[in-house]
């Protein structure tokens, strides 16, 4: 783990708008399964490559630091499905991530069919909470199971 003094002046974020989708989206990267994330292009570039970012939990305690790896400008229908399964979410497919993306971005009200996003890869450098870190696993089979009761099946039921 990384002393804080090494983390500290680290810009700070959580994921979504939600303490739950924050919490959820943050154990995902702990697990090592999310290694991307994208934004509506409108709040342009929040990060810039090589740069270092404490990631917070819903309730605001930081839970990791990663390392923004690269960025694609492309719009919202051109993000591929080897893009969409960086993301780690639901079943990995880009239909669960299109569906997903495309509510996040309509409740944030900067959906258009035309939209452009930035993704962004990253890598995770430290884990900060092992508290958290021992939950996580939990949280990606939740994930995994709401994603296969809400028909999303690229994983297969034994997912």
């Amino acid at each position: 783990m990384t002393s804080k003094s090494d983390w500290s002046s680290l810009k700070q974020f959580r994921f979504g708008d939600s303490p739950e989708l924050a919490d959820r989206l943050a154990a995902l990267v702990v697990v090592g399964v999310k290694t991307a994330t994208c934004s509506a292009e409108v709040h342009g570039f929040e990060a810039e490559i090589g740069e270092r970012q404490v990631v917070l939990c819903g309730q605001g305690r930081p839970v990791a630091v990663i390392e923004t790896l690269s960025f694609d400008v492309l719009h919202l229908d051109a993000v591929t499905p080897a893009q969409a399964a960086c993301e780690g979410e639901g079943d990995l497919s880009y239909a669960y991530w299109f569906d997903a993306h495309k509510a996040y971005f309509q409740r944030e009200g900067t959906y258009a069919p035309d939209m452009k996003v930035i993704f962004e890869k990253f890598r995770l450098v430290d884990v900060l909470d092992s508290g958290f870190a021992a939950r996580a696993p939990e949280y990606l089979k939740v994930e995994r199971a709401k994603a296969l009761a809400a028909g999303y099946t690229a994983l297969g039921a034994d997912s």
